[in-house]
């Protein structure tokens, strides 16, 4: 889910251009989430193999990547490792979600309403263990980086920014700002029309800057209290968050009364456990024992793996590749990092 502050965090539109010759280190399950929502049949289906595996993930990440790479931004991907403790809550709600979903996406099915089946079955998309090991597979045979992180993707992306290693975290929702990044990049991987939800009516989506200093500066408040107004709205750590407060509501209460332990206080809500989330914001498990490098894609392997394996069009992959060697020739080969955990 990640935390939505969208309505108090100023953001400005950029041209690809901004992003050329930048290491942006990009949420890869936010990323494949996204693939597998959205890259799906008329009837709602994803994209499948004979064999019955799923590929939309793989197509989503094989044409996003190669965009990317044609724009001259060099990516790296971030898988999440083990989630915080506070996180589970999050995490069984978001497995019942998904099992309504694929249950209303039957239903839907069976009477013929395949607008409605769509619609749940981006809802009831499922990240396996299988899409991601093929994932991770691919990018290998791609040449494009990845790491796997200790606990939460964003938390090390948003170590990456501060490092230095890469310009901005790539996400849809605010959470890497929460976790100290120092830019944050949006709609990357949703660029171009994109369909307004109960309607049909489409909109332009381009990429968004998110600047953590802007963000601090404009609404007047400290890194610290940006996370208590998280908290109060609600974080993956405590989704509830205080009922009926929103952002807007969050921001002037932590402006007024500076805390959010005294909001609480003042609100009467005593179980949230404010000093466990904001430690894990702050004191995010993240490493610094990395390698970043941009090496020349195996071809061959990409074929076979896609084509030979996963039954996709070789003329599209075969130009794909091409456009992502091309690309690497430009953008330049690698950088190497060696360091220690925090």
């Amino acid at each position: 889910m990640g935390v939505n502050l969208g309505d108090i965090i100023p953001r400005r539109v950029i041209g690809w251009d901004m992003l050329k010759g930048r290491v942006l280190a990009i949420d890869a399950y936010n990323a494949l989430y996204q693939f597998l929502a959205t890259i799906r049949g008329p009837k709602g289906e994803p994209l499948k193999d004979s064999e019955g595996r799923v590929t939309s993930h793989l197509s989503g990440l094989l044409y996003r990547t190669s965009r990317f790479i044609e724009a001259g931004i060099k990516p790296v991907y971030i898988f999440d490792g083990v989630p915080p403790a506070l996180k589970e809550a999050e995490i069984k709600r978001r497995r019942a979600v998904r099992e309504e979903a694929i249950i209303r996406y039957e239903e839907a099915l069976s009477r013929g309403d395949y607008e409605a089946a769509r619609k749940y079955a981006q809802a009831s998309a499922t990240l396996k263990d299988y899409m991601v090991d093929d994932a991770k597979r691919l990018l290998r045979l791609l040449g494009i980086p990845y790491i796997e992180a200790p606990s939460e993707g964003e938390a090390q992306a948003a170590w990456m920014t501060i490092r230095g290693d890469a310009w901005a975290a790539v996400s849809q929702d605010h959470d890497a700002l929460l976790f100290g990044a120092l830019r944050v990049v949006r709609n990357l991987s949703v660029v171009g029309r994109r369909k307004l939800p109960g309607k049909d009516v489409y909109v332009e989506i381009e990429p968004e800057l998110i600047v953590l200093d802007e963000v601090l500066s404009s609404l007047r408040i400290t890194r610290e209290q940006l996370i208590d107004i998280a908290i109060l709205v609600g974080t993956d750590y405590y989704p509830e968050g205080v009922k009926g407060v929103g952002p807007k509501k969050a921001l002037e209460y932590i402006k007024r009364y500076s805390d959010a332990k005294i909001v609480l206080k003042i609100l009467g809500v005593q179980e949230i456990p404010i000093d466990d989330i904001r430690r894990i914001f702050l004191e995010p498990q993240v490493s610094s024992e990395y390698k970043l490098e941009w090496r020349q894609p195996d071809a061959k392997g990409v074929v076979d793996f896609l084509c030979g394996e996963r039954d996709f069009s070789e003329e599209r992959v075969v130009k794909a590749v091409n456009v992502i060697a091309e690309g690497l020739k430009t953008i330049g080969r690698s950088r190497t990092l060696e360091g220690w955990f925090r």
